[in-house]
């Protein structure tokens, strides 16, 4: 029997990683917000990898952080351990991976969203949405609440009509068995939206005990640990002690595994035509790899704690669906494994997701306002991809409710942007991962400005408190400082402990005065470097000399990217209504008219990126767009 339980501004449906951003976000703007999850126990749920971040990844969780969003805190409170990958790269692909207790990240974050001032969390399945005007109102639960709202924001992640397959063996069911919702898939269907079918798996998890760690390498925390947010955020578990940081091991599969998984390939759901979705390609399982990548005689498996007190061991590289029997039999071919304990089998889970190109750029359905989709649910793989759509659509589930302007980051901005537009523009064929080589703009978005970036646009938003704001004021001071002083300074050939330095690091003493900012620019110097001649560097912030440094060390390339935004953003300037019927374009391509039909763009730039419109189709829009401009003028 239905029945009124209450009124709300925005409703959450899910509290997966997008669902908590999105419920913060909108709670923290002044909305009162309601946060419906099928288990209060799997709240903010790891159910695959122990990590967060990453390459593009940790530059997403900057970025979260930047604007004001909870992902990056709360990985640093339960981080066991941290490190800065890509370090021997430039600036642009610098990347923070932690590697999280599971437990405890659960329970940060619920701690945060039972404190939060007007968010109510309640245990419920949502089945169907409240629609009133061909505008969706509210959601129906399964017991007949209907709780009404101006703002829906579904985070459904891989739970919509999911099935998990071990080998033969398939069964309904969430991530880790949890309980699965069929109903909200058919609630989508009966609205008219076009659904279609990914899968994702993850590996099976090891007894610690059982694992021979002699035969792995071992990969400990940096010396000198990260954080992913700009606050002064510290470890639970380590705290100001790196030396406390719990590794991870890395070894290898061998030939013997790859022989017993191709001995079983016709019991390999991803063979046999059990799986119907498509998985991603940057995340394969392992008979996957073995098929692809036959020249190979081994492939990485890296151990990972899936908490600091654990028992269990995440075995990230071997991802599989094979029948529970045979991942024990290869499990015990990789070196150290011998004797291994398997707590938990890896399994392949399909799910529904909504196809994307049925979104605007605030992740509002076109066809149904009221609606915002974040996460997996959008094609998407990933925490972090699920915690940015999340935040982005909480923000302007709670701009809509307020009746101001949308929220969207372009793609100059910050990898939000990248992954947004490229959700709504290209035509998903896999579960969408962000990597670095997908922002043409790397170079600007670098991880350790992204408060530069966002910091001001969350402030605006309402989500970035005092705090926040008076560190990153201080940050900016420090850098003018900085940059002043480099400036300013200027060093005599007569210097000798100037010219003691430069011959020592093999760069070319001085003929003539340099600048702090010159000799800055030569590639083999750095500010620790000039600390004896300029002791008043060392009153700076570590992570202020890094940025400022980067900006001088590549202010050429950083110059010419900007250039380029400029390019972007006269494209970006050039609107195209939205009453247009581009079937009636003639000189269009029948794909580009398909397209464009699809995703409606609100600009020449958007309709330059979307899949399957080439350059021609763009000249003959702009074309079509002056001709357009012209009749209109002379109607009036």
């Amino acid at each position: 029997m239905e029945y009124f339980a209450g009124r709300y501004d925005v409703i959450v449906i899910g509290a997966g990683h997008a669902g908590c951003e999105a419920a913060l976000a909108a709670a923290r703007m002044g909305c009162e917000t309601l946060l419906l999850t099928i288990n209060l126990d799997r709240i903010a749920n790891l159910p695959c990898n122990p990590s967060i971040g990453g390459p593009a990844k940790g530059h997403l969780v900057k970025e979260i952080d930047a604007l004001g969003g909870q992902m990056g805190i709360v990985a640093d409170i339960a981080s066991i351990q941290a490190r800065l990958l890509n370090t021997g790269k430039g600036p642009a692909v610098h990347a923070l991976r932690v590697q999280l207790d599971k437990t405890a990240y659960h329970n940060q974050m619920m701690k945060f969203l039972f404190t939060q001032p007007r968010l109510t969390v309640i245990q419920a399945l949502a089945e169907k949405f409240y629609v009133k005007n061909n505008e969706i109102k509210g959601v129906i639960t399964r017991t007949g609440a209907r709780f009404e709202a101006e703002a829906v924001v579904l985070t459904g992640g891989t739970y919509l009509r999911s099935r998990i397959i071990i080998g033969e063996a398939i069964y309904e069911g969430g991530p880790g068995g949890d309980i699965t919702s069929a109903s909200l898939s058919n609630a989508l269907k009966e609205l008219g939206i076009e659904l279609g079918r990914f899968k994702t798996g993850t590996p099976p998890r090891i007894l610690k005990s059982s694992v021979d760690f002699s035969k792995f390498v071992i990969q400990p925390g940096d010396k000198v640990p990260r954080r992913f947010s700009f606050l002064p955020t510290e470890s639970i578990f380590w705290g100001r002690d790196p030396e406390k940081q719990l590794p991870c091991w890395l070894g290898y599969t061998t030939k013997e595994t790859h022989q017993i998984i191709l001995e079983n390939l016709h019991r390999a759901p991803l063979y046999t035509g059990v799986i119907e979705g498509l998985g991603p390609r940057y995340c394969p399982s392992i008979e996957d790899k073995v098929v692809r990548f036959a020249h190979r005689e081994a492939h990485q498996v890296f151990l990972e704690p899936e908490g600091f007190h654990s028992e269990e061991l995440y075995v990230a590289g071997l991802s599989t669906s094979l029948p529970e029997e045979i991942q024990r039999l290869f499990f015990r071919t990789v070196p150290g494994l011998e004797n291994v304990r398997i707590l938990r089998p890896g399994y392949a889970i399909e799910y529904d997701y909504v196809k994307p190109y049925q979104l605007s750029l605030t992740l509002e359905l076109k066809d149904f306002p009221g609606l915002f989709l974040a996460g997996q649910i959008n094609g998407t793989s990933g925490y972090e991809e699920a915690a940015a759509q999340g935040l982005v659509a909480g923000i302007n589930a709670a701009l809509k409710v307020l009746g101001k302007e949308p929220f969207i980051v372009k793609r100059s901005d910050g990898y939000l942007g990248v992954l947004i537009d490229d959700l709504v523009n290209k035509d998903l064929k896999e579960p969408y991962r962000l990597l670095t080589s997908r922002a043409e703009y790397r170079l600007l978005l670098r991880q350790d400005n992204a408060d530069l970036r966002l910091t001001e646009k969350g402030r605006a938003l309402g989500l970035v408190d005092d705090q926040r704001w008076e560190i990153f004021l201080n940050k900016k001071k420090q850098l003018d400082e900085l940059v002043e002083l480099w400036q300013t300074t200027t060093f005599s050939p007569t210097s000798a402990d100037v010219q003691e330095i430069l011959i020592g690091l093999g760069s070319s003493p001085l003929k003539s005065g340099a600048k702090a900012e010159d000799l800055l620019k030569r590639p083999e110097i750095y500010p620790e470097h000039l600390f004896g001649v300029m002791p008043e560097l060392k009153n700076f912030d570590p992570e202020v000399l890094e940025e400022a440094t980067t900006q001088i060390k590549y202010q050429g390339y950083i110059k010419r990217q900007l250039e380029e935004v400029q390019r972007f953003i006269r494209l970006e300037e050039k609107e195209i209504p939205q009453d247009i019927d581009y079937n009636q374009i003639r000189g269009l391509s029948n794909e580009a008219k398909q397209r464009l039909q699809e995703v409606r763009p609100v600009n020449i730039g958007q309709a330059s990126r979307i899949s399957g419109v080439n350059p021609t189709d763009v000249s003959v829009l702009l074309l079509y767009l002056e001709q357009r401009r012209r009749m209109i003028e002379d109607a009036h």
